[in-house]
């Protein structure tokens, strides 16, 4: 198994286990445990240390697990927005590879699009008021 292999494995299973609720539930009981023991320790600075540096090294590893599965995310629903445009008989297909245009080309093909949906709403507007 090689290690983008472990990783995506890992991330994946990560990712899942870190959106249940049970693993929310956890988090807030950890908190609140926290906050209780604060009279024991008298507020102290390394009590304070403790969820400061536990949040920030979760956070930290959270963003890279978040980006992976949304980079996996996306590039599967690319892939089959693609394959929708390509058996589309009338499709336009420079959209097949619209992640790839500059700004200015996307900005024009938005415009266009913006254009047709204004056109389909006024005659829909049309149809409903005879």
């Amino acid at each position: 198994m090689s290690l983008k292999s472990v990783f995506n494995t890992v991330a994946k299973r990560t990712a899942y286990a870190t959106g249940t609720p049970w693993t929310f539930i956890a988090a807030v009981a950890v908190v609140v445990v926290w906050g209780i023991t604060g009279p024991l320790f008298g507020f102290n600075d390394t009590w304070q240390l403790v969820i400061n540096t536990g949040t920030t090294i979760i956070t930290f590893l959270m963003v890279f697990l978040i980006q992976h599965t949304q980079n996996s995310d996306t590039a599967a629903m690319q892939i089959k927005l693609d394959e929708l445009i390509r058996v589309t008989a009338h499709a336009n297909k420079e959209l097949l590879d619209l992640e790839e245009l500059d700004e200015e080309r996307l900005e024009e093909i938005r415009s266009e699009y913006e254009q047709m949906a204004r056109k389909a709403g006024d005659a829909l507007s049309r149809r409903r008021t005879r």
